[in-house]
């Protein structure tokens, strides 16, 4: 296998092999899959990814239903959005695209709460996260998944291996957590409070960053052999690049995930995967 982690390239491996289930299910019971998603306000780069996720919704043979609401939207009217969705039989997954505008950004937790558990296919819900708690691991968030599903299809051993994640965020590196746990590695988690966190990177067979800064990972911060999983997303020039100064580290790491090109695919097709995993619990579909 090559050194480079394409994550593109299993990304369309999954979404192939989703549409062929999903027209197999279609086939027995009459009804697809149908996203819910909810736009608040006009953030640009969440407009982005959403007409990404419905043009791969489309590509599987996912329904989806976009519902926008204005940069000044209420509290109650979000909650009553929400609400619609949870009662709607033919919405199986919800996505409430982050984040939030300002005035409604500190009350996140309290509308993913509001998100039936069966739904959440950002896997957020507190009843999902404690089920993580124990190992559990069905609506996950979906870029862990996609890092987990990226090791694990290249072979790359986790058992065992001294683990460094440089985040500490809900969608990243908490569940990340408990995945390598579950697989038995030895996790250290970094972040902006950590002291020397060199130190750590320099000791990490597998290094996991997501910090939001151009070569905040280069060649003299890691060890010979370590395993780059770079989840950082950055505009530099008018170019998108990751965490990782890519082109310093590759001769000295043994695998390396690109920015783009690594996690991000991964992330929306996993996105995918969730959503027929609620529309099968829904439908009680095995």
């Amino acid at each position: 296998m090559g050194k480079i982690l394409d994550g593109k390239q299993l990304a369309q491996k999954l979404n192939s092999e989703l549409k062929a289930n999903i027209d197999i299910s279609f086939e027995k019971t009459g009804i697809r899959p149908k996203l819910g998603v909810i736009l608040v306000g006009e953030d640009p780069s969440s407009i982005v990814y959403i007409k990404i996720k419905q043009k791969i919704c489309e590509d599987v043979g996912i329904e989806s239903e976009l519902t926008k609401l204005n940069n000044n939207t209420t509290r109650e009217s979000l909650i009553k959005e929400i609400e619609k969705f949870n009662d709607d039989s033919t919405i199986h997954g919800i996505l409430l695209q982050l984040p939030l505008p300002k005035h409604l950004e500190d009350r996140t937790s309290e509308f993913i709460e509001l998100i039936s558990p069966l739904k959440d296919v950002d896997g957020l819900h507190p009843i999902n996260k404690g089920h993580l708690f124990d190992y559990y691991e069905d609506f996950v968030p979906c870029t862990p998944k996609g890092i987990i599903k990226l090791l694990e299809y290249n072979e790359i051993k986790i058992k065992g291996k001294d683990v460094v994640i440089i985040n500490r965020s809900n969608l990243v590196g908490k569940p990340l957590i408990f995945m390598f746990l579950k697989r038995n590695a030895t996790v250290t988690v970094c972040h902006t409070s950590t002291e020397n966190v060199e130190s750590h990177m320099k000791r990490a067979d597998l290094l996991v960053v997501a910090v939001g800064h151009p070569n905040f990972v280069t060649k003299e911060k890691i060890k010979e052999g370590v395993v780059i999983i770079d989840v950082g997303t950055n505009r530099v020039d008018g170019k998108l690049c990751g965490d990782v100064d890519f082109d310093g580290v590759f001769d000295k790491c043994s695998r390396i995930s690109p920015s783009p090109g690594g996690v991000g695919p991964l992330t929306v097709a996993y996105l995918m995967q969730n959503t027929f995993l609620a529309y099968k619990k829904q439908l009680k579909i095995e």
